[in-house]
């Protein structure tokens, strides 16, 4: 079966593949997948549990018969979440970071709709039959048996990391790989303090919420005085539950917006250096073989001068499809950031404005509470 041709298009609307729900049962998270067909207004919907998701991704892997298939920036699957630590939250904010914030998982699906709408814009990764299969077959793949492609056998260099400070022949690739550094240390860095900052302000929220409930205790009908400082203990508590509520907003929004952006941009980051080191192992390779044909003996130059070639034309050709990755890589991800930054300020001002409101009508309820 042909799993690659360059002439094929996907079934779907990409823009149209949405995570509608989501449930769980035990440790399993299945996933309900909608999305549009092509020129159509017929609408499929699977169900997917991360093991197809896992499928996906090693089947775009593996397929060899793409050229420069090792110069792709593969769209990075978020790691797999594990319910059952899901009452531990340290234990799954370390491990996913943004995506295990949230109620119902949302931050989660809504990361792998991002993945699987990215596979399915990506102009050469949506030729390939296999993203087909997932969105639209009703059977589950991940029954299927992955199969390992070359990227999986290259993934066992990444152990020797002396290669990663292996010098370029290109300056292009040199300064890509420099960048790349500084942003993902960059990146990782502002996604955590981003991740403090929203969790505080959970935590802020709970402590608004234990301190509005508190405040009922001291409500007394016995006499004048009592019930005079129980309407000031209630119309505080309803201040301090509104303050909570405004807690909760902004870290929902902060959540679903910028965290969500970083938390992207961070995992990309990483799928670029991927990319960068696998391009940097061909390197190495073919450096190899030049020496090989320069020691070679008369006999075995013939042999070794076509190792070369063969090495260096393939070389060329990732190096070809990398600078395009790299290229589209920077764009799509601007406008990503951007996107999400807009989103970001205009969910911010929206509740920042709605608050005001509310503060304005408490504070002008307190001041004719003690003018009486």
């Amino acid at each position: 079966m042909e799993e690659y041709n360059a002439e094929a298009e996907l079934s779907v609307t990409a823009s149209s593949i949405r995570i509608t729900d989501v449930t769980q049962d035990g440790d399993t998270l299945t996933f309900a997948i909608a999305s549009q067909k092509s020129n159509s207004s017929v609408g499929v919907c699977v169900f997917r549990t991360y093991e197809d998701f896992d499928w996906l991704q090693q089947n775009l892997f593996s397929q060899e018969n793409i050229p420069g298939l090792q110069g792709i920036i593969f769209p990075p699957l978020p790691s797999k979440a594990l319910p059952s630590q899901s009452n531990t939250q340290a234990k799954s904010v370390k491990q996913l970071g943004f995506l295990a914030l949230g109620q119902g998982w949302q931050s989660y699906c809504k990361a792998l709709e991002i993945y699987l709408q990215q596979v399915a814009t990506h102009p050469i990764l949506s030729k390939c039959k296999p993203l087909d299969i997932f969105l639209i077959n009703s059977e589950s793949p991940g029954k299927q048996r992955g199969r390992k492609g070359i990227l999986n056998r290259l993934s066992q260099a990444v152990e020797e990391m002396r290669k990663e400070s292996h010098k370029d022949v290109d300056t292009f690739f040199q300064n890509e790989r420099y960048k790349n550094t500084n942003l993902a240390a960059s990146s990782k860095v502002a996604t955590e303090k981003l991740l403090d900052i929203v969790m505080t302000e959970q935590k802020l929220a709970l402590a608004c919420g234990h301190f509005s409930t508190s405040l009922h205790l001291c409500v007394n009908q016995d006499d004048e005085a009592s019930v005079a400082f129980s309407k000031i203990c209630l119309k505080l508590s309803d201040i301090m539950e509104a303050v909570k509520k405004n807690f909760e907003t902004v870290a929902s929004n902060n959540l679903s917006t910028l965290g969500l952006g970083l938390d992207l941009e961070s995992r990309y980051e990483d799928a670029e250096k991927e990319m960068l080191f696998r391009r940097t192992c061909k390197l190495i390779e073919l450096e190899a073989a030049k020496r090989n044909t320069e020691k070679a003996k008369a006999n075995k130059r013939e042999v070794m001068e076509e190792i070369q070639k063969s090495t260096e034309k393939e070389f060329t050709l990732i190096s070809s499809v990398a600078k395009q990755e790299i290229k589209r890589f920077h764009s799509s991800r601007a406008n990503e950031i951007r996107n999400f930054l807009v989103d970001w300020c205009e969910k911010q001002l929206a509740t920042a404005k709605e608050f005001a409101g509310l503060y304005s009508q408490y504070l002008e309820t307190c001041r004719n509470l003690y003018s009486q």
